[in-house]
């Protein structure tokens, strides 16, 4: 009885050691690939794999008050991360400021900014994006000087 125990396993386990898998279509077509192809999944036209990428945003900030006017038109840039996040950063009066802007959960074009810089400076921005990549606010620094905010093209 062991015998046949022991032999009714070994054929099987001889008849499915020669397993494959092999793709079939809804109309029940075997697909076979050439040897060496791995197959990968198809993306159909217009779709995008993955998350869209960072797209950098110029940003320009024009005097908006007396004090603003001592140092001129100031430029950063933006890295529209295209998930509601943004890195925000610009050079003010020999400081480099450093931060983030981040949309209003209950507004999809609307946000705020903020950033510091290493010695003490910081700026606080409101804004309002038309498109994607272009938008418009104010910006108020820790000295009062205020700005108007263009971003984008």
């Amino acid at each position: 009885m062991k015998r046949k125990l022991i032999a009714s396993i070994a054929a099987s386990a001889a008849l499915t050691t020669g397993c494959y898998v092999v793709p079939a279509g809804p109309d029940g077509q075997l697909y076979a690939y050439p040897p060496g192809v791995i197959p990968t999944a198809a993306v159909p036209p217009g779709a995008s794999v993955g998350a869209p990428p960072p797209v950098t945003l110029h940003a320009r900030l024009y005097p908006a008050n007396d004090l603003a006017s001592q140092t001129g038109v100031l430029t950063g840039s933006v890295v529209n991360l295209r998930n509601g996040k943004g890195r925000f950063e610009l050079n003010y009066r020999g400081e480099t400021l450093v931060g983030e802007a981040t949309r209003a959960a209950d507004d999809e074009r609307g946000g705020v900014a903020a950033a510091a810089g290493a010695r003490g400076a910081y700026m606080n921005c409101q804004y309002r994006m038309n498109t994607p990549t272009q938008g418009s606010g104010q910006c108020t620094f820790s000295d009062g000087a205020r700005y108007q905010v263009h971003l984008g093209g």
